[in-house]
């Protein structure tokens, strides 16, 4: 029987394998296609540079900041970019590596969202749910409009995670606490804001499972995951919370960034079918698709109208109190999109940072996808459900076929990528992003290659930069000022002649300045760990080596 169920299973992963290259198949021509965050490149490129100068985590990139660096990863997640360098090391160009990363998005939402709905409306209904997510409008948006790599695998974890919440208390197995773990710390890796969100789901989600089974004492397998998963992501977590004061942020909740201009309409989310790969705007001008969906929205509806139908059936009372859980966070979060939820944004100030309220369509979609399965629950007849399952499958692939495509493709290699003109939009693009507090406005021109002597006279030699670190000699004849073409950052240490130097920013740049006495001179300059980050990555490593081992142990178990 299990050996059954197990090929089954991998008939129905095979399914939507096939089924989801439709999502993906236009990220398998030569090139490249444009997106409003055309930075998915450079991102991998700056940490493979990281992974190969032995910064680990990697944090400060040197080419950003019109290539004066600045702590990017401190502050960017960077899950989806370490997947990227992966496949780049196995011999995957930069290009390929993004485009494997987005269309490998689509595919694993897609199965991780059959392995959860399917504890609830079986096989049929779990893989309706996981193709309705696949093929949800907003993951064309995040994909082929926005190119919003770090929402886009935010969007992998959200049905993994509540699986496990599910199975944790559910089950005996510990192995459901590291999977957890995993999925959780790889939501908090993958997007700040969203894995934010997506935290009040997931315990809302564990308190409905800890009442329905009385089982308290899975509050504690349940805590004991979460924290885990909390020491996985800690080299990055605890920098971004607890060091937000050393950049400036204030630039992602003005003008353009406020979320007072990003609200959605009903009709937009309810009504239209009109596309566009435009930027989002406010009023009647707007450019960018923000529609739930017609067969995902209905479904909702209409499977809670069932729900209030058969509500007196015991025997599927749990089944239908998950059909009003997806019903009432539906609705939520779709309101959350819409101009009159205001006040609530005006009290939980933190959601400022979203920027863009419509940002709730990853929460809005994911329910929408886990209830449509649903209704598959409501048919006895298998033959019905068959068939229903695959008129509602081939209404929405027609209903999507020219969302999940390109605005543009154009044919281009890393070296176009990474050279001329495209190198020198990515050296300034998103500039004032995490820009040290130092500096008072982004730099007007590039960095100068060497380091500057902005007082007296001398010569440098032997000039070498990483990613983190620089180092080269000077002679002077007289006290001198050398000024490095880098931001200063707690913890850049100087060195001169091996003894710590004392390091002034006081320039329009905020750039490391340093004071040289006459002679010859060897000077360092490295990015060190403040208390913070040595925490973080001790955390961080006992929580990996502690994976390790639970993985170990339940293989001999």
């Amino acid at each position: 029987m299990e050996k059954v169920k197990k090929y089954k299973t991998l008939i129905f992963l095979l399914l939507i394998v096939i089924v989801s290259f439709f999502s993906y198949r236009y990220l398998l021509k030569p090139g490249y296609f444009s997106m409003h965050d055309d930075m998915q490149v450079m991102r991998i490129f700056e940490l493979d540079k990281c992974v190969k100068d032995g910064q680990l985590p990697c944090r400060w990139v040197p080419d950003l900041g019109y290539s004066y660096g600045y702590p990017l990863f401190n502050y960017y997640p960077p899950l989806p970019y370490y997947l990227g360098e992966v496949f780049h090391l196995l011999g995957f160009s930069f290009i390929d590596s993004v485009k494997i990363l987005f269309g490998l998005g689509f595919i694993l939402s897609g199965i991780f969202m059959f392995f959860l709905a399917r504890e609830f409306w079986g096989e049929w209904g779990g893989f309706l749910s996981a193709i309705f997510y696949i093929y949800a409008p907003y993951h064309a948006v995040d994909v082929y409009v926005r190119g919003a790599m770090a929402e886009h695998w935010a969007l992998v974890w959200f049905p993994l995670i509540l699986l496990a919440v599910y199975k944790v208390i559910k089950e005996k197995s510990w192995g459901w606490v590291l999977l957890l773990a995993v999925a959780y710390g790889s939501l908090l890796l993958s997007h700040n804001i969203m894995a934010m969100l997506f935290s009040g789901v997931a315990l809302v989600w564990g308190i409905i499972w800890l009442v329905f089974t009385k089982d308290y004492k899975k509050t504690i397998r349940l805590g004991i995951g979460v924290l885990w998963a909390v020491f996985l992501a800690a080299f990055f977590f605890l920098p971004v919370i607890l060091e937000k004061k050393f950049v400036h942020t204030e630039t992602m909740l003005m003008g353009y960034f406020n979320y007072l201009a990003h609200y959605v309409t009903l009709k937009q989310l309810f009504l239209s079918t009109a596309w566009g790969w435009g930027a989002s705007v406010y009023g009647p001008e707007e450019k960018m698709p923000f529609m739930i969906g017609f067969f995902h929205w209905g479904l909702v509806v209409l499977n809670a109208v069932l729900a209030l139908l058969f509500w007196r059936k015991k025997k599927i009372l749990p089944l239908l109190a998950v059909v009003g859980f997806l019903t009432i966070f539906f609705f939520g979060t779709a309101f959350m999109t819409h101009e009159r939820s205001t006040p609530i944004w005006q009290i939980v100030k933190i959601l400022e940072y979203l920027q863009f309220p419509w940002r709730f369509l990853g929460l809005v979609i994911f329910f929408a996808s886990f209830s449509a399965g649903a209704i598959v629950m409501f048919l006895k007849k298998k033959s019905f459900k068959y068939l229903l399952v695959g008129i509602l499958m081939a209404g929405l692939l027609f209903s999507v076929k020219d969302y999940f495509r390109p605005e543009k493709h154009y044919y281009v290699t890393d070296e176009g990528r990474l050279t001329g003109e495209q190198w020198q939009l990515a050296l300034t693009n998103a500039i004032f992003d995490y820009l040290p507090l130092y500096a008072q406005y982004p730099p007007a021109e590039e960095a100068p290659e060497l380091p500057q002597i902005i007082k007296g006279e001398g010569e440098i030699k032997d000039f070498q930069k990483g990613t983190d670190w620089q180092s080269f000699r000077v002679k002077v004849e007289e006290e001198a000022q050398i000024q490095f073409s880098l931001y200063d950052f707690p913890n850049w240490t100087v060195w001169l002649d091996g003894e710590k130097t004392e390091i002034a920013h006081d320039n329009f740049l905020g750039l490391i300045t340093i004071k040289i006495p006459p002679g010859d001179h060897q000077i360092k300059a490295k990015l060190l760990n403040t208390p913070v980050r040595t925490l973080a990555n001790l955390m961080s490593l006992i929580g990996w080596l502690g994976l390790l081992g639970g993985v170990m142990v339940l293989r001999k178990r």
